[in-house]
């Protein structure tokens, strides 16, 4: 089979923010699962090193698929569409979305700026929907190959019990549950499930940067939040469309 055959036959995730945290740890699940990998982050060091990494993980699973990583800012609108037209240039299709970029500003309400409200929300809400907009329509063209096409949406414990200095991050998750479950009615008879994962604290330099103090065993690692972004597509009947699913130190312990 040649490359380009192959590019056209292997299924292919599409992860946001994919060079570090629960991004990358969902890259590299799919890539061990036989997925052709596309990622995006805004720094070229980390991208390349992220895509090093998910090369390596194929390999050693024995698939020989390819990774697609672009520098975007998912903020700006026409970057967007451009990464999803240069994807399906590449690989003709998409059979999953993980929504993972977000924004995670840490201040009192009356304390936000302008400036962090428009770049939280540009990223968190706007680029979730622009992207997934164009993703959309592929997916609705997409030809039946046995499974649903499913999008997958981070969202977090937030949207549904927020802590003081978290009112912004929180309601922007709020809204991408939201979409989870409008969109899951609008998909079920397009062959496209879509579901929210929600973590709880996650063991990243995010975390540590804005809680240096929290908690270790209360955290969970990105590969726990990966391994539920995964069961969302493999398990359908355990992960339903339009469930929202969350992944916390409690959860992965009972």
């Amino acid at each position: 089979m040649s490359d380009s055959d192959n590019n056209h036959s292997s299924p292919v995730c599409m992860v946001t923010g994919g060079s570090s945290g629960i991004g990358l740890a969902t890259a590299r699940r799919f890539a061990a699962e036989g997925y052709q990998l596309v990622i995006c982050g805004r720094e070229e060091p980390k991208l390349a090193a992220a895509a090093g990494i998910i090369d390596q993980v194929s390999s050693v699973a024995g698939f020989a698929n390819k990774v697609f990583a672009k520098v975007v800012d998912l903020a700006d609108v026409e970057q967007a569409k451009s990464f999803v037209t240069g994807t399906l240039d590449q690989f003709g299709r998409v059979d999953v979305l993980v929504n993972n970029a977000a924004l995670a500003p840490l201040a009192e309400f009356d304390a936000i700026s302008s400036e962090s409200f428009e770049a939280t929300t540009n990223v968190n809400i706007r680029s979730v929907f622009y992207l997934t907009q164009s993703i959309w329509s592929a997916m609705k063209q997409r030809p039946n190959l046995g499974s649903a096409a499913t999008i997958v949406n981070i969202s977090s414990l937030a949207a549904v019990d927020p802590f003081p200095g978290f009112s912004l991050y929180g309601a922007s998750k709020a809204w991408i549950d939201l979409l989870t479950q409008s969109l899951a009615t609008e998909g079920k008879d397009l062959g496209i499930r879509v579901c929210s994962v929600r973590p709880g604290a996650v063991e990243t330099p995010l975390l540590r940067r804005l809680f240096p103090d929290f908690p270790a065993e209360q955290c969970v690692s990105p590969e726990e939040i990966a391994d539920t972004v995964w069961n969302c597509v493999a398990s359908p009947e355990q992960f339903p469309s339009g469930g929202h699913f969350p992944v916390t130190a409690e959860s992965t312990q009972s």
